[in-house]
């Protein structure tokens, strides 16, 4: 073979190494073609609480990132506890390395590289507010995120309502979408244990002629786990420290005076119950028929406690992708991991299949 040949072979060769090689190790796909999809994240706090653990939480958003076009992802939903204490100028030591400043500021910035790109909706977590977890009222959350700052979820954004300092945010808010198979959706985000005024705005804002035939979608962080009557009646009696938090609502609180009486509530996404144990212990579903007899699905995921326990890397890289079939009814659920996905050698990993992590949601029409 001639010299001239032997160089054309070696450059095609290496040409097509370089394409292998741009091959994702474990790319993930939809069902349909035809289909969209919205990805849930679970609390952050692990990962943004310890600097070694944040590339993580950098990595589930470039991983979005690079999914927009290939999933067809319309929003992207956070369950909350952005950071692990709001308010501390000293980390709180053996739970964090990281300030509050520094988590927030974190947090802010991994989240975008989404800017202008997808709309994305999160619901606070107790950790967001007062000192450590909810000592008052106050949160920093809308000094590092608001409507502004990213287009996509201005050009969705139609209501907002007071938060506990009084004045208008993203804790309290609702986002429109359009999609040909399924018709209009509308996402509602509220604080953590959500006010009675903030529950009645809720309803008064679904139920409305302008928003009563949407397929409603209600996110929100403490809900499911607290659905007991007795885990109820134990918030209740003031047993964990929300002090100074004015009205509250957890669980069956807001399922009596929210969900089971709303005709159009669809789906409940929740965050918050973290337990050490399996995989099980941090995610959870169920489904109630509503006051007009319609079934309303109900998930909690949170993965804070993966990797290690509650000092340990903050979720493994945990995230669901909801897929929304193109039959407009019909939501199929996965549970995947980017950080196990991105290397061969650990893509066997990458994928729950247990049925509390891989299921259908049908929901009414």
């Amino acid at each position: 073979m001639c010299k001239g040949k032997i160089i054309s072979v070696c450059l095609m060769l290496c040409s097509l190494g370089m394409l292998s090689a741009q091959d994702r190790a474990d790319r993930q796909n939809l069902e349909d073609k035809e289909s969209f999809s919205m990805i849930v994240l679970g609390d952050p706090q692990s990962m943004v609480k310890y600097d070694i653990n944040q590339p993580l939480f950098e990595l589930q958003t470039a991983w979005i990132e690079d999914n927009i076009e290939h999933l067809n992802i319309k929003a992207v939903l956070c369950t909350g506890d952005l950071v692990e204490q709001n308010d501390l100028i000293v980390p709180s030591k053996g739970n964090g390395n990281q300030t509050s400043r520094q988590q927030w500021e974190f947090v802010s910035r991994a989240f975008s590289r989404l800017d202008h790109k997808v709309p994305y909706i999160i619901s606070t977590g107790n950790h967001d507010y007062g000192y450590k977890s909810s000592e008052h009222g106050m949160s920093h959350f809308s000094e590092y995120f608001n409507v502004e700052r990213n287009n996509k979820l201005l050009e969705c954004a139609v209501a907002t309502y007071s938060n506990r300092m009084g004045y208008s945010s993203l804790e309290n808010a609702a986002f429109e979408f359009d999609h040909p198979k399924w018709g209009k959706i509308l996402i509602v985000c509220n604080e953590f244990a959500p006010r009675d005024e903030v529950l009645a705005w809720t309803r008064q804002l679904i139920s409305s002629d302008k928003y009563k035939n949407h397929k409603v979608i209600y996110l929100t962080h403490s809900f499911l786990f607290q659905r007991s009557a007795e885990r109820t009646k134990q918030l209740s009696d003031g047993r964990e420290d929300f002090n100074a938090l004015g009205s509250i609502n957890h669980g069956e609180d807001i399922w009596r005076k929210l969900v089971e009486p709303s005709k159009n509530i669809v789906l409940v996404i929740c965050g918050h119950t973290g337990t050490l144990g399996g995989f099980e212990e941090s995610v959870a579903y169920r489904k109630d028929q509503n006051i007009v007899g319609r079934d309303v699905h109900q998930m909690m995921f949170n993965v804070q406690t993966l990797g290690g326990g509650w000092q340990g890397n903050g979720s493994d890289g945990w995230l669901r992708i909801l897929e929304f079939m193109p039959d407009g009814k019909t939501i199929k659920v996965r549970t995947y991991s980017p950080l196990f996905g991105i290397s061969p050698a650990t893509k066997h990993l990458a994928h729950r299949t247990e049925l509390i992590d891989q299921f259908e949601m049908v929901v009414p029409e």
